[in-house]
């Protein structure tokens, strides 16, 4: 394990690494998650393994620090998680980044673009969403104010999010779970989408094709995004099918 103060009080970002040869590949995770218990099967995959790897997590959640006085808006986890690869010593890395974990990617990419050669997005958020019950994440969490989440929010999304996604999200700061789900919703200025189709780098962009066509598909694709259908898998493709993320991954490198 290795860490990188990122914010002006120290507060550290924590990350897996694993050894191999440059250039690096960075994953980062989504919403209430972790890195090392979502991508280590991927990133070991015979196709990606030999790689150097940075199992980051994001300032709030998993193994880093989860400071209170931290904003979380997606600029603010961008600006973090480059100072967490330039303390690395990453230069030109591909970033492997899943939901929100893409969305901060995006935005780093844009903000830092001599730290980042290609971006592999899993079924990452692209739009703004308009909050309520009828959302299972970041849209449910962003619908109670911090004041009722903190209170009475926290408990009722350990009922509605399930086994699997509490045992990483149960990790998380309360208020970095709830900030970020907010400012995801809110979405990045310029949106994710526009500034996905404006960067120049190589991109692809992974999602389950039982969830139907991707909105926006033909301009991303026009744009020079690689837009992949994913049969048979949820929202957490490197989970339900790393080959085929891996196969995405290989399928950039030079």
């Amino acid at each position: 394990m290795r860490s990188a103060a990122v914010t002006a009080g120290g507060d550290l970002i924590r990350w897996v690494e694993l050894p191999g040869a440059e250039p690096a590949r960075v994953y980062v995770h989504g919403l209430g998650a972790s890195s090392l218990p979502y991508f280590t099967e991927a990133a070991l995959h015979p196709l990606l393994a030999g790689r150097r790897s940075l199992l980051v997590d994001l300032l709030g959640f998993g193994i880093s620090d989860r400071p209170t006085d931290f904003d979380y808006t997606l600029e603010s986890h961008a600006d973090a998680l480059a100072a967490a690869i330039e303390a690395a010593g990453v230069e030109q890395a591909q970033l492997v980044a899943h939901s929100m974990g893409g969305s901060v990617a995006i935005v780093l990419a844009t903000r830092h673009p001599h730290l980042v050669r290609g971006l592999v997005l899993l079924d990452a958020n692209l739009d703004p969403v308009t909050p309520g019950p009828k959302w299972l994440g970041s849209g449910r969490i962003a619908w109670y104010s911090e004041e009722e989440f903190l209170a009475s929010g926290w408990a009722e999304t350990e009922r509605v999010a399930g086994s699997h996604w509490w045992s990483t999200m149960r990790l998380a700061g309360r208020e970095a779970l709830h900030r970020s789900s907010v400012h995801l919703c809110r979405g990045s200025e310029p949106v994710m989408r526009r500034q996905l189709l404006d960067l120049s780098i190589p991109r692809t962009f992974l999602y389950p094709a039982d969830d139907g066509p991707l909105p926006g598909a033909a301009e991303l694709a026009e744009a020079g995004v690689s837009v992949v259908a994913v049969p048979g898998s949820g929202h957490n493709i490197m989970l339900d099918d790393p080959d085929a993320l891996a196969r995405a991954v290989a399928a950039m490198e030079p």
